[in-house]
Parts: structure tokens; C-alpha cells; sequence
């Protein structure tokens, strides 16, 4: 606490509670070290700072200005961890049965394009068959009309 309205709660008390300018000058430049400092849960305060005294099987005992206690290590990481993992699964399984929806719509397309492919096929080999009929008619037609003139020369010769 340093603010004037914080200590106010203390009344009188209040000037004898406070650190000295020096004392806070010196905390704040005090080098955190993060290999051998922690910070831990209280009960009253809500994150107490510690030291490092020993570490075992991922358990760490660390000496705070209370006294020690045994925390276990990384708790919250792999907490973090954990929820992390299962988000990302969870986007995963999303992303899988998106992609299992898209290769069933490339499927079902695919399938309708053979399906129309086949009918263009038996159309146009439909076509080719009308257009050589179409031929065969009119060559017969051609031949027809040759005969009949050659027909009508005749008739108009024997007159």
C-alpha cells in the first residue's frame, strides 16, 4: 500500500505503516530472478513472493516470509495446457468433419457430372446417328429427284 487514500484506512498509524522512499526505490529495483523466485497462492493475499528452496519429483518447496510450503510445479501451466489441448482438438474434430463434408459435396458432384457426361455422350452419339440417317435421306432424295426427271424427259419425249 502507498497511496495516501489506502493508508487512510490506517488513521494515525498510517506515516509509521509506509516504507520509506529509499526502501521502495530499493524493491522496485530489485532484480527478479526467475529461476530461483516464485510466486505462490495464499489464502489471505492472493500471490505471495518466494524462494526456491528444493526441487523433487515435480514438487517444489518454497520458503516464503510466512514460512515454507510444498506447491506442485507447473499445476497451472498444465492446467492451461490441458484446456488448450482440448480446444484445439475440439477445432480439429470441427475441421475434420468440415473436410468430411466437403469430399462428400466433391463426391456427390463428381457423381453428377459422370451422370451428365454420360448423357452428353448417348446425346451426341444419338446426333451423329440423325445426322448420317439425315445424309442416307437426302442422298435418296438427290437420287429420287434424278430419276424423276430423267423419268419426266421421257414421258416428255414420247409425246
Amino acid at each position: 500500500m502507498s497511496t495516501d487514500a489506502e493508508m487512510a484506512i490506517f488513521g494515525a498509524a498510517a506515516p509509521y505503516l509506509r516504507k520509506s522512499e529509499k526502501e521502495r526505490i530499493e524493491a522496485q529495483n530489485k532484480p527478479f530472478d526467475a529461476k530461483t523466485s516464485v510466486f505462490v497462492v495464499h489464502a489471505k493475499e492472493s500471490y505471495v513472493k518466494s524462494t526456491i528452496q528444493s526441487r523433487e519429483s515435480g514438487k517444489v518447496t518454497v520458503k516464503t516470509e510466512k514460512g515454507e510450503r510444498r506447491v506442485k510445479e507447473l499445476t497451472y501451466q498444465s492446467e492451461e495446457d490441458r484446456k488448450n489441448v482440448l480446444r484445439l482438438q475440439d477445432l480439429v474434430d470441427k475441421l475434420q468433419m468440415k473436410v468430411k463434408s466437403y469430399k462428400r459435396q466433391a463426391e456427390e458432384a463428381e457423381e453428377l457430372s459422370n451422370v451428365n457426361l454420360s448423357k452428353f455422350r448417348k446425346i451426341q452419339h444419338e446426333l451423329e446417328e440423325a445426322e448420317e440417317r439425315a445424309d442416307i435421306a437426302e442422298s435418296q432424295v438427290n437420287k429420287l429427284r434424278v430419276k424423276s426427271r430423267e423419268f419426266h424427259k421421257k414421258v416428255a419425249e414420247e409425246e
